[in-house]
Order: structure tokens, then C-alpha cells, then sequence
């Protein structure tokens, strides 16, 4: 799937990942700051590490026009 085809999949509350991506077990989710959250500016993206590890994420052009985007089950 595409970009844009995650991102939908993401405001579904799933978890997506490219299939070029070198790191296993890599994805990014969308999260959606509540009154507990420390960061509280709005909806933003972040990626998980292969060791568990969070961090917020931003789209490389790459990214961005890839078709092997898919849904982590």
C-alpha cells in the first residue's frame, strides 16, 4: 500500500511498517495526546525500534512515495 493508504490505517489505530525497512520488527503508529500526555499539541507519529524504543518519527521523500507500506498484525 501506498503513503497515504497508511496513514488511514494509522487514524484506524494499526500499526504500519515498509517491507524495506533494514531494522526487524520496525514500525510507526499514530498517537493522539490525552489530558495525561506530556506532549499535548496534537496527533504526531512515532516509531518503534527493534529494541522496543519509541521516538517521534518524520517521513523521509523515500517514505513518503513508497508502495511496500504494510499493516502490522
Amino acid at each position: 500500500m501506498n503513503f497515504g493508504e497508511a496513514i488511514i490505517a494509522m487514524k484506524d489505530g494499526k500499526r504500519v511498517q515498509r517491507a524495506g525497512w533494514n531494522g526487524k520488527g520496525m514500525w510507526i503508529a499514530a498517537q493522539y495526546p490525552d489530558e495525561n500526555s506530556l506532549m499535548d499539541g496534537g496527533p504526531y507519529v512515532y516509531i518503534s525500534d527493534p529494541n522496543g524504543k519509541r521516538f517521534p518519527w518524520n517521513a523521509s521523500q523515500q517514505d513518503l512515495f513508497a508502495d511496500d507500506w504494510k499493516i502490522l498484525e
